[in-house]
């Protein structure tokens, strides 16, 4: 359930970013992550989220966006299998929009991105049959549709459907990911309605600005479930654009990675490149290497941005090997013996080999509504060939500011 809880002022002083508390609760079900899957009983989950309606006269991201409601959210979930899958304590920061105002009123849409602690992982002696999430702390993300169905003075009851993840970001396999579909019924609660009407604010002025931004970052992630020791991924990007409004950034740029597990699987001689791609010996740093090109797209909300790219892979040649030990499988033969076959590097192989995507949260050290020249953030992330985890890293970044431009 969802609860608002608003400070409460003398009227002429009113709060413009009054506070709310949502409890939430939550039933539904846990989808097959594999083939055998342990059974399940219904999902169930509790949440609550504390959070502002963002109606501070200087927050022009939040007017840009019809004023988002932002917040953090806390939750237990239960998978309906204590014993194989066991439950998970979720912490996310969550941005809700009202959407289709005009023609649904009452609808909102809420996403949230963080991180959970799952408590039951695959095994292969004792938990084998379990093959979603094979790390205690794994990403989370949760995107909920709710409806308002009953308001009253200082409460409103509202009922949800959704979808919720988690997944490791490949830093340990087999990483399947725990995903459910879920239905719930919260209530707002807030202390002093007439505080949260929409503010009549000044007009801001259509403006943008040119930027520069490098980042460093230090990723990691397994190459199978045979080569399954976490190793670093280390990065270098750069990317030039603008910024709309101070609130939307968008922009082109460079990547480069070096894959500490494709450096020493070359090095070791190992059997693919022995049997297959002997040229790689001889040059194990180039051939670990990965550039690209990439279009960036981020959100500037005051100190943090929520950011997406979508890259083209120029140059990753290891990624056939990395495919081929993945996508493929071993069996047992009447013999006895154990057969690998190797997976086969078809059309989706080119498209997953060419297709880079990233997500993830920043933290700018000076606030983004102040437009800073100069700004320094961190960031983390989820990298992905296409839609499938690649490496999760951490970022150091630099941002340049040039001269505003109005209209």
């Amino acid at each position: 359930m969802h609860f608002s809880h608003l400070t409460g002022q003398d009227k002429d002083k009113t709060d413009k970013s009054p506070y709310f508390i949502i409890p939430e609760l939550q039933i539904g079900k846990t989808i097959p992550a594999n083939t055998d899957f342990p059974d399940t009983d219904f999902q169930k989950s509790a949440f609550l989220s504390v959070g502002t309606y963002n109606f501070s006269e200087d927050k022009e991201w939040a007017a840009r966006l019809n004023y988002p409601r932002t917040g953090l959210t806390i939750g237990y979930t239960d998978f309906g299998n204590s014993d194989k899958v066991g439950h998970a304590l979720t912490l996310l920061p969550f941005i809700e929009f009202d959407i289709l105002k005009k023609h649904i009123p009452k609808l909102n849409l809420q996403v949230g991105v963080g991180t959970a602690y799952v408590n039951k992982q695959f095994d292969s002696i004792t938990n084998p049959l379990n093959r979603a999430i094979t790390t205690k702390f794994s990403w989370a993300f949760r995107s909920f549709l709710y409806y308002d169905v009953l308001n009253t003075e200082n409460v409103t009851w509202r009922f949800g459907l959704g979808y919720l993840h988690q997944s490791n970001g490949h830093t340990r396999l087999p990483n399947q990911g725990l995903n459910s579909l879920a239905a719930s019924i919260s209530a707002r609660f807030d202390r002093r309605k007439e505080q949260i009407e929409t503010p009549t604010f000044h007009n801001f002025k259509s403006k943008s600005q040119s930027y520069f931004s490098a980042r460093f970052g230090i990723g990691q992630n397994v190459l199978s479930e045979v080569f399954n020791d976490k190793k670093e991924v280390y990065s270098f990007a750069a990317d030039y654009g603008k910024i709309i409004n101070n609130t939307f950034k968008f922009g082109v740029g460079f990547y480069y990675r070096f894959y500490e597990h494709y450096y020493d699987y070359i090095k070791n001689n190992e059997a693919l490149v022995e049997e297959q791609y002997p040229v790689f010996r001889d040059n194990p740093f180039g051939y670990a290497t990965n550039f690209g090109l990439f279009v960036t797209s981020e959100l500037l909300l005051s100190h943090f941005g929520f950011e997406f790219d979508l890259g083209v892979n120029i140059y990753k040649p290891f990624y056939k090997i990395d495919w081929q030990l993945n996508e493929g499988y071993s069996y047992v033969n009447p013999d006895n013996n154990t057969i690998t076959v190797l997976g086969e590097l078809d059309w989706y192989y080119e498209i997953k080999r060419t297709i880079s995507t990233r997500m993830g949260l920043k933290y700018y050290l000076w606030n983004t509504k102040n437009s800073p020249k100069h700004n320094i953030f961190i960031g983390a992330h989820i990298n992905a060939n296409l839609g499938q985890a690649d490496f999760t890293d951490l970022s150091l970044g630099y941002v340049y500011r040039f001269n505003y431009r109005t209209k």
